[in-house]
């Protein structure tokens, strides 16, 4: 085919045998692997399909005036990390999505430029069919990005992180650690220093004792 679009591509469609004739249907099941970099169906280093995990796919094809609306649901398993623990967690992702694909010459098949004006803001999000083919994969990648939680958790209700020692508090419930009011912290180091003290001057005095006990002798 003289056509940009590969063919051979997973996550590129023919739409030929769906035809022209606008009310033709044709639904399509198909799985693929996700692309090898996790940045294309995710949010880079927080959660996001694994490259070459299964990602089913469920399409129903509709022949328009304009082209070939396509809408369809993805299904993926997806895999990250807890913002709050920084555990690692999957779940299931389930993904919807539409989009227009138009024919190249819709304008002069389906609707008038004199009859009815274009919306620019509507032609932006139409992409045009090569050749009859689409490629799926920037919808997609829109798709499962949208569906993705942007702070993803492993669970509600994790309580994350100890601050001062980073443990994860899930694992110890009863985990604290006692605060000393810094008012007072300084205080509390004189405190110490004094003890220290008087326990250097007694074992100092112990030893001289213990020599003047040995003179006697």
């Amino acid at each position: 085919m003289n056509a940009r679009l590969d063919h051979r591509n997973p996550l590129v469609f023919d739409t030929h045998e769906l035809g022209r004739r606008p009310g033709a249907l044709q639904r399509l099941t198909r799985t693929i692997d996700a692309p090898s970099s996790d940045a294309v169906f995710g949010i880079q280093g927080v959660i996001g399909v694994p490259g070459g995990a299964p990602v089913e796919l469920e399409l129903r094809l509709e022949s328009v005036m304009e082209g070939v609306l396509v809408t369809g649901t993805a299904r993926a398993r997806v895999e990250g990390e807890c913002v709050r623990c920084l555990e690692p967690l999957e779940r299931e992702l389930e993904a919807d999505f539409q989009e227009m694909f138009t024919y190249p010459d819709a304008d002069d098949r389906g609707r008038s430029k004199q009859a009815e004006p274009a919306d620019d803001a509507e032609d932006e999000d139409m992409t045009p069919l090569e050749d009859g083919l689409f490629d799926l994969e920037p919808v997609l990648r829109d798709a499962v990005v949208l569906a993705l939680p942007m702070q993803p958790v492993c669970q509600d209700d994790c309580p994350g992180l100890c601050a001062e020692c980073g443990a994860r508090l899930a694992d110890d419930p009863d985990h604290h650690h006692d605060a000393v009011d810094i008012r007072w912290a300084a205080l509390q180091g004189l405190a110490d220093s004094l003890q220290d003290g008087e326990k250097d001057e007694m074992s100092g005095a112990e030893a001289e004792a213990g020599v003047d006990e040995k003179q006697e002798k």
